[in-house]
C-alpha cells in the first residue's frame, strides 16, 4: 500500500522548535519532490516548502524563510521539516505531499501522494 504519514507535531512555546518528519512508503519516493503545506482552523492551505528530488533545490513561503529548513534523508525514505523560532501564527495542521515539482514560493504541484497531517500548536 502507498502510505505518506507527516508525524513530529505538538505543542511548543513560542520561540521553540520542532522537527517534522515525512515518510514514505510502497512507491519510489525518489523520483517526487516532497511539498510540507499547512492548514489552519479557518484559514486555506498554505504551501510552506518543498524540496526537488531532481537537484535538492529547496523552496520556501516567505512567512518560514530563515525558520524552516527543509532536508530529506534517502536512506530513511524521509523528509524533514526543521521549524526553529515557531510563533503562534504557525500553528496548523502540517501536510506532506509526494509532487511532480516545487514553486518558488513553497507549493508543488501536480500532487500525486498526500497522507494524514500532524498538528503543530505554538503558544504565545
Amino acid at each position: 500500500d502507498v502510505q505518506l504519514q507527516a508525524s513530529g507535531g505538538g505543542l511548543v512555546q513560542a520561540g521553540g522548535s520542532l522537527r517534522l518528519s515525512c515518510a514514505a512508503s510502497g512507491f519510489t519516493f525518489d523520483v517526487y519532490a516532497i511539498n510540507w503545506f499547512r492548514q489552519a482552523p479557518g484559514k486555506e492551505r498554505e504551501g510552506v516548502s518543498c524540496i526537488s528530488r531532481s537537484d535538492y533545490s529547496t523552496y520556501y513561503a516567505d512567512s518560514v524563510k530563515g525558520r524552516f529548513t527543509i532536508f530529506s534523508d534517502n536512506a530513511k525514505n524521509t523528509v524533514y521539516l526543521q521549524m526553529n523560532s515557531l510563533k503562534p501564527e504557525d500553528t496548523a495542521v502540517y501536510y506532506c505531499a509526494a509532487v511532480q515539482g516545487c514553486s518558488a514560493t513553497g507549493w508543488g504541484y501536480g500532487i500525486h501522494y498526500w497522507g494524514k497531517g500532524t498538528q503543530v500548536t505554538v503558544s504565545s
